[in-house]
């Protein structure tokens, strides 16, 4: 066998029985490190009461589609998102702590996903027709797990109120 089909045979789980394939140190170290990082992430979303599957869905469904206005993991793309621009609209604002949607409990957020910006405020489109109520739901789901551990404390405060009679 050449050296690509060894590779890929062994890849394929083929190369089992020869034993284990060395790794470079390297390698076995981000692999670690990659492997501790996604177990913590996933506690500290249990933690929240986000789940994780909900979490990684709502980060599809932002990168295709929120992404290009509230930037990468949501940390904006401008810098004067609180000023109007020249037609009088708001720009997207920042997601994570930087912006103010941790101040909003969930149905609120749900709304502005379902319902776009108010006329004469932003620019974000209606996505009720465009997404399922899944893919809206973990998109939140998703946002807020952009946020520290203290926005976060303080929104459950602001959740906890949104639900009291």
């Amino acid at each position: 066998m050449n050296a690509a089909r060894v590779f890929l045979w062994a890849l394929l789980g083929g190369g089992a029985a020869l034993g284990p394939v060395a790794v470079s140190p390297v390698a076995a170290a981000e692999q670690q490190a990659t492997s501790a990082t996604t177990v913590n992430m996933d506690a500290r979303l249990k933690a929240r009461g986000l789940d994780p599957a909900a979490v990684a869905r709502g980060r599809v469904v932002f990168d295709a589609h929120c992404v290009r206005c509230h930037g990468a993991e949501g940390k904006g793309k401008v810098r004067n998102w609180r000023e109007p621009d020249a037609s009088g609209n708001y720009p997207p604002p920042p997601l994570n702590d930087a912006g103010y949607a941790w101040n909003h409990p969930t149905e609120a957020l749900l709304e502005s996903v379902h319902v776009g910006s108010p006329q004469g405020y932003g620019i974000m489109p209606r996505w009720e027709k465009k997404l399922s109520e899944r893919e809206m739901g973990d998109v939140v789901t998703y946002i807020k797990s952009l946020w520290s551990d203290a926005a976060y404390r303080e929104w459950m405060d602001i959740e906890r109120a949104s639900q009291e009679p």
